[in-house]
C-alpha cells in the first residue's frame, strides 16, 4: 500500500512539530526542511487544525504547534483521516468494478485482510513512538534505532 503525498506530508508535519515542541513552527520551516511546497502544506495544516491535533497562532510572531500530547495522536487514526480510500484493487469499490471474477474471487478477502493488518500496526503507534525512534539532527535515518513494542 502506498500513502498519498497528502498523508505523507501530514505525518511529516506532525513529526516535525513533535520534535520541535519548544517553539512555534511555521509552514515555511516545515516546507524548507522537507523540500515540500508551502501551498501543499497549507492545506495539510488547515486540516490538522480542524482535527484538533494542531493549534495555529495567528499574527506576526505566529506559527503552529501540537495541540495534543504526542502520545494522544494515534498514527492509524491520522492515516485513516487523511487517506481518501483504502481500495487495494478495483473490486473494493462497489460502484466502479468491472471485474468478472469479483463474485467468486478470493483475492479481495486476502487484500482486505492485508489492509486490516496494515492498519492494525499503525493503530499500535503514536506520534510519541515516532518521535522517540526518529533520527536526531546529525544522525542518518538508517542509524536511528527502531524497536517497536
Amino acid at each position: 500500500m502506498r500513502l498519498t503525498a497528502y498523508t505523507d506530508y501530514t505525518l511529516r508535519t506532525l513529526i516535525y512539530l513533535g520534535m520541535h515542541r519548544d517553539c512555534l513552527a511555521t509552514i515555511q520551516d516545515i516546507a524548507d526542511v522537507h523540500g515540500i511546497s508551502k501551498n501543499h502544506l497549507m492545506k495539510v495544516v488547515y486540516q490538522l487544525g480542524l482535527s484538533g491535533m494542531v493549534e495555529t497562532v495567528r499574527g506576526r510572531h505566529g506559527g503552529l504547534r501540537l495541540k495534543l500530547e504526542p502520545g494522544q495522536i494515534n498514527i492509524g487514526a491520522v492515516v485513516r483521516h487523511s487517506e481518501t480510500d483504502f481500495y487495494m484493487a478495483e473490486c473494493f469499490d462497489p460502484e466502479n468494478t468491472s471485474c468478472t471474477l469479483a463474485p467468486a474471487c478470493a483475492l479481495k478477502g486476502v487484500l482486505g485482510a492485508a489492509t486490516a493488518a496494515y492498519l492494525r500496526v499503525l493503530d499500535g503507534v503514536t506520534l510519541e513512538d515516532l518521535i522517540a525512534h526518529s533520527a536526531r539532527p546529525g544522525q542518518r535515518a538508517d542509524q536511528a534505532i527502531i524497536a517497536w513494542k
